[in-house]
């Protein structure tokens, strides 16, 4: 066997390896997409069929729907949400940077200082809104 008939076996078994390693995550795979499949097909075929007005309506909550279901929404109710996720995305950068704190505080100041100012671009976010009426809902 020449060496280079031995490298090629060598690269094709670790080739084999990294894919024999792939094999459950593939089973896992079939086996829930079967899963859901079998019980389509099972829920279709075995469930009642008893069609009423009552089942046929449209559900809201549990209360009876009314008036057009295109109702339009004052632009308010866009601007609080908007600015509600804009502050709630802003709570998960909090997040991490709590759980580093500890390790880089003892380097220096610099990861503190960097957090107020970017919780203070915040608080001054916060105030604009607040002043411009944004979070009032009439």
């Amino acid at each position: 066997m020449t060496t280079e008939d031995m490298v090629k076996t060598s690269a094709r078994s670790k080739t084999e390896d990294m894919l024999n390693e792939y094999i459950p995550i593939l089973i896992l795979t079939i086996t829930a997409a079967l899963f859901a499949a079998i019980n389509l097909v099972l829920s279709h075929l075995l469930g009642p069929r008893k069609s009423s007005r009552s089942k046929l309506s449209v559900y809201e909550s549990g209360m009876k729907p009314r008036g057009d279901a295109r109702h339009r929404f004052s632009i308010k109710f866009y601007l609080i949400a908007m600015v509600f996720i804009i502050f709630d995305i802003e709570v998960v950068f909090l997040y991490p940077w709590a759980l580093i704190f500890r390790q880089y505080v003892a380097a220096g100041p610099f990861i503190l200082i960097e957090m107020l100012v970017f919780i203070g671009i915040l608080v001054l976010g916060y105030i604009y809104v607040w002043k411009k009426g944004g979070l009032t809902w009439d």
